[in-house]
């Protein structure tokens, strides 16, 4: 009786050490757990678990259950959750100099996009440096692919058919955009695009081709124009506070899954853009593409964006256009 007693008491005592080893990491996703956000973000949580033998439980809330897109930097850089995924543009109010990607058709190649995101690239070093400073700090970036416009009843291939139009943004700089074209922004988050386009709250839609799939808009709208006129970067931000309080070898590991998982969705974007029109085209959605006299009249209203950014960025933000190529 004794023994048992014993062994009892030793295994509540292991029981209880292991559950006070575990620390919980919680991350607020506005898409879908099926998104391919989702998806990297599960990928991110398998390699984390085995990492670490199980010392961090990650644990995900998607479609917006915790905070809409909008409030994840400040409840992450607060501490009200550990982590989070914000598209780069939320932070634009702390830091103008994240908007570098919306700038259009600044980022109009995939190498220029991979050399700007990579490790340690002036851009990428300047814009997480910035981000620091919120109490959150960026872990790894999520590719989402180039931005594309979606109506109902036409495409929307020049400036013109803009004009008027209330169309929905998801970042300041996007918003400038549009008003340069013509027409009126009005910002949505992305959870809330969906009953934007079925109410009629805006007329025409911004987003990745991906987010087309994932949150089915093709069943709201029924034209994408494939203007690629910004480059959508989603970021995984982590409470500060949460990370130091991390034994270095938590970290570490935790940097090694966050670069298995920044790979992974950056090598599949393509692909996965790909499957997206595909699916599009298969749900009845027509996609237009720009002819050279299209892509010209866009460019030639976008210098105000330009000029609005430098403005609001200073020699930080020349310095980050220089790097661009710009």
């Amino acid at each position: 009786m004794m023994k048992t007693l014993l062994g009892t008491a030793l295994g509540l005592t292991l029981m209880a050490t292991t559950a006070s080893a575990t620390e919980k990491m919680r991350i607020s996703l506005q898409l879908p757990l099926k998104s391919h956000l989702g998806q990297n973000l599960q990928l991110f949580e398998k390699e984390v678990e085995a990492r670490t033998g199980g010392a961090i439980d990650v644990e995900i809330y998607d479609s917006a259950t915790l905070y809409k897109d909008k409030e994840v930097p400040a409840a992450v850089g607060s501490g009200a959750i550990e982590a989070g995924v914000a598209s780069l543009t939320r932070y634009v109010g702390d830091a103008p100099v994240v908007d570098v990607f919306y700038m259009p058709f600044l980022f109009n190649s995939e190498d220029k996009v991979r050399a700007a995101v990579a490790e340690g690239s002036p851009i990428r070093t300047a814009i997480e440096a910035e981000v620091a400073k919120t109490g959150g700090q960026i872990l790894f970036w999520q590719a989402y692919g180039g931005a594309v416009m979606l109506s109902q009843g036409g495409p929307i291939k020049t400036p013109e058919d803009l004009k008027g139009k209330k169309v929905r943004v998801f970042g300041k700089t996007l918003g400038d955009f549009v008003t340069a074209a013509g027409g009126a922004p009005t910002l949505v988050s992305g959870s809330e695009q969906y009953l934007a386009y079925q109410r009629g709250t805006v007329d025409v839609g911004m987003t990745g081709v991906s987010g087309v799939k994932s949150r089915k808009l093709w069943e709201v709208m029924d034209t994408i124009t494939v203007t690629n006129h910004a480059d959508i970067e989603f970021v995984v931000v982590v409470n500060t506070d949460w990370w130091n309080g991390l034994s270095p070898e938590i970290q570490g590991q935790i940097r090694e899954a966050a670069n298995v998982a920044q790979e992974d969705v950056r090598n599949r974007m393509s692909e996965i853009e790909a499957e997206a029109y595909a699916a599009a085209k298969e749900n009845g959605m027509t996609v237009v593409e720009l002819s050279d006299g299209d892509l010209a009249a866009w460019k030639a209203v976008a210098q105000p964006v330009y000029d609005a950014y430098l403005a609001a960025t200073g020699d930080a933000g020349k310095a980050i256009l220089d790097a661009a190529g710009n």
